[in-house]
């Protein structure tokens, strides 16, 4: 009698932890240079133009998804104008709301980070103290609780995350090289203990700004970290896809095309979008490179209703492309989608114009 009280106490448990398993939707893969989501192809068999788009994964940097301010003397800063006070929790379940009308417009991966990124676009200086990796390289639980929300949406649309980990400004908030490894690592296992599927790995954001308070997150040494996040998560059976980011203009050095499974440019800075070509064009020559995805996940250049512009120019050589927009001087709140507080609606000219083009690129009718 015992002994079948005990199978029927096993059976039970074993139901229960099988029922609690999260069941995910999507699945993003890669098959030479193109990504594939659920098996498929992304964009399948759409051509724009003459040039084919199947395979391409177009995004959306929108770092402050999850974004709080855990420095009391600034974060008065963020404050909504119709209530005068931030609210992080209002914030990110504002972005989650929009995520789907942004994925009818053919938006299949966004860009997020777990220390975020300027909430003024650009910064001089960080004060703000915005990072979901505490000084010893725990998570906070949090700031990891607001990412489950929006990653869990994302799977249940169809999307793909880009989740970066580290971000300069934020990284020093790490006091040394032991928690920044420590940051990762407990990344790796949060995301494979959540069984997520839809993400892609950034290492760190444009790992050669000098900024960077840690060599390993520095171009010489972040492969260290990109082989890494592989390794741990082929042996748990969960194997993850990894890169980095370089800042706008730069071509990745062969140590990184060597480790990574994609390729990240940037085009900030990039007034041209000739140089946007000849980026794609260059990478794709720099030793170890091997058939694999290359995407813009940064740009903030627009002229959207302009033949030639950087989004064009990156389609042009087989290249996806990243939305990078932020309030500029003398814009109001319905501007950009990095300035804090957002509008996470398409609530601008520069949003629809985005949304508007990459809707005819990608063929989708919202």
């Amino acid at each position: 009698m015992r002994q079948a009280l005990i199978l029927v106490a096993l059976f039970a448990v074993t139901v229960g932890s099988l029922a609690a398993e999260p069941q995910r939707a999507t699945v993003v893969s890669i098959n030479s240079d193109k990504f594939y989501i659920n098996g498929q192809p992304t964009y399948l068999s759409r051509t724009w133009k003459g040039r084919s788009i199947e395979g391409l994964l177009m995004n959306s940097r929108m770092v402050q998804a999850t974004f709080d301010d855990r420095n009391s003397e600034t974060a008065a800063r963020w404050a909504y104008p119709d209530t005068n006070k931030w609210d992080a929790d209002r914030n990110t379940a504002e972005f989650v709301e929009m995520m789907p009308t942004w994925r009818k417009h053919g938006l299949l991966a966004i860009t997020l980070n777990l220390q975020g990124g300027s909430p003024e676009g650009y910064s001089k200086s960080q004060p703000w103290y915005n990072s979901a990796i505490n000084a010893d390289g725990t998570l906070d639980d949090k700031s990891m609780n607001r990412l489950a929300r929006v990653i869990d949406k994302a799977d249940e649309i169809g999307m793909v995350v880009i989740l970066g980990l580290y971000y300069f400004g934020q990284d020093e908030r790490v006091k040394d090289e032991t928690a920044v490894i420590a940051g990762v690592d407990a990344a790796v296992d949060w995301l494979i203990a959540k069984k997520y599927s839809n993400v892609l790995v950034e290492v760190d954001n444009e790992c050669n700004v000098k900024a960077y308070d840690h060599d390993i997150l520095k171009p010489a040494r972040v492969h260290e970290l990109i082989e890494r996040v592989r390794k741990r998560s082929v042996v748990q059976n969960h194997a993850l896809l990894v890169g980095t980011s370089y800042g706008g203009g730069a071509v990745p050095q062969s140590n990184v095309v060597k480790a990574s499974d994609f390729l990240l440019l940037h085009g900030n800075g990039v007034k041209e979008p000739q140089r946007i070509a000849e980026m794609v064009q260059q990478a794709r020559k720099v030793d170890g490179y091997r058939p694999m995805p290359i995407l813009f996940n940064e740009d903030d250049h627009f002229n959207f209703e302009n033949p030639e512009n950087n989004f064009v120019a990156a389609v042009t050589e087989y290249a996806s492309w990243g939305y990078f927009d932020f309030r500029m001087n003398g814009e109001g709140f319905d501007e950009g989608y990095q300035s804090v507080p957002v509008n996470w609606q398409t609530s601008s000219e520069r949003k629809r114009g985005f949304y508007k083009l990459l809707a005819e690129i990608t063929g989708e009718t919202p």
